[in-house]
């Protein structure tokens, strides 16, 4: 394995390698230029400084040396000297005594110079002092800035498992939501793509698993009818039942075939356009004789939709307010703002009030309820699929004058 392996695996240890480099390269940049600014100090130390006109007088203010005066180089310590060349071309040496320090106060230190009296801290003097300190600076942001990313990433490395676990099969992986930035965003992100394929997975596996048990039912029955039969000729009754047996399994296979299409949001389920519910309803209700009441709204109400998802939306509710009612089935549109709503009520046994979000889920049927009454339990799941397919709802309650029997409110937008 190469030795950069575990970078280029490691978010956090790539940051911190970043870091630890830019700090290197600033510390670099910050001592070549404080090396670059001490061997200028030095060379304008060790220079010769330019001549300077000298005049020196008696004490009654009459010249008596006048002439060119240049400061040779001196050691740090020693004496200082001054070379002088009068105007009559004699030359002069002075000498300066080194100035005396107080007792206490700090030695004063030349950029350039050398002071053998304190060879043992020569470590320490600019520019190998500046050095060490920045050496020492960048060791320690080395190692305090490791911690710190390695905190800031956790919560990646923690999401990192979790899609793992996910991508396993564990769909109830999640991860924590903590704070408010990208991490956490995305956090919450993967926390809602996982809920939301954890219930389509259980959503097929639970239609997968009763319509196994809904085929099996018209099937066994058809087996069992010809088995009696015996190869003697079938009576009328015998014949009615297996074509309505038969009916059972066309409309349960087409209803699951719809369910799935539904569920995937990218399946093409037709044009869409604008649809006038008016006469849908109208169409509909004369199938089953049911009674229209259109009320104010006696003009069109036109919704943007696929009119045969609508007008399976409207003969589903209206299927199911027969197959529980003996009679007196009203289908009611109203405008409520930018929305219709279509009201279809029953005079049925009605739905108690635990129940009535339940029966949206696919094959569940009321307690009591008999497969031979009709249905299989997919015609009001279908009916919520094709209203959330157009931005609309549905919804079961009471009958608004108290009376007994069901009321299902499915509502959608106008165009």
């Amino acid at each position: 394995m190469s030795l950069l392996s575990p970078f280029s695996r490691r978010l956090y240890l790539r940051i911190w390698l970043a870091v630890v480099g830019g700090m290197a390269v600033f510390a670099f940049a910050v001592g070549l230029a404080w090396r670059i600014a001490a061997e200028h100090n030095e060379q304008q130390n060790t220079t010769p400084p330019p001549a300077r006109e000298l005049t020196l007088r008696d004490g009654a203010g009459k010249p008596v040396l006048q002439g060119q005066a240049v400061r040779r180089p001196f050691e740090p310590g020693g004496p200082v000297e001054y070379a002088i060349e009068s105007e009559d071309g004699s030359r002069y040496l002075l000498q300066m005594s080194p100035r005396q320090r107080p007792p206490g106060a700090p030695e004063r230190r030349n950029m350039g110079g050398h002071n053998p009296g304190h060879d043992a801290a020569f470590w320490l003097r600019p520019p190998f002092g500046f050095l060490w300190m920045l050496g020492l600076v960048g060791i320690a942001v080395t190692v305090g800035v490791f911690p710190i990313i390695r905190r800031l990433l956790q919560r990646l490395e923690t999401l990192r498992r979790s899609v793992q676990r996910f991508g396993e099969g564990d769909l109830s992986a999640r991860v924590a939501e903590q704070g408010h930035d990208e991490v956490a965003e995305l956090a919450r992100q993967f926390n809602a793509a996982a809920a939301r394929i954890e219930t389509l997975v259980k959503s097929h596996k639970s239609l997968l698993a009763n319509a196994s048990h809904e085929l099996r039912s018209p099937l066994t029955r058809i087996r069992m009818g010809l088995e009696l039969m015996q190869g003697s000729a079938p009576s009328p009754a015998f014949r009615e039942e297996i074509l309505r047996n038969i009916a059972e399994l066309d409309q349960l296979v087409d209803e699951i075939l719809l369910a799935s299409r539904l569920d995937a949001r990218d399946a093409d389920m037709g044009t869409v356009e604008l649809v006038d519910l008016v006469g849908l309803a109208a169409e509909e209700c004369a199938r089953v004789d049911a009674e229209l009441d259109t009320g104010a709204s006696a003009g069109a109400l036109e919704v943007r939709g696929v009119a045969k998802l609508l007008r399976r939306a409207l003969r589903n509710l209206l299927e199911n307010a027969r197959r529980y009612s003996q009679g007196g089935i009203t289908l009611r549109l109203q405008r409520a703002g930018a929305r219709v709503e279509v009201h279809v009520c029953d005079h049925g046994p009605g739905v108690p009030p635990g129940q009535r979000e339940r029966i949206f889920e696919p094959f569940y049927r009321l307690p009591g309820a008999s497969e031979r009454a009709g249905g299989v339990g997919l015609g009001l799941a279908l009916v919520r699929s094709i209203a959330e397919r157009h931005d609309g709802t549905v919804r079961c309650q009471a009958r608004p004058d108290g009376a007994s029997g069901a009321c299902f409110v499915l509502t959608l937008p106008l165009e």
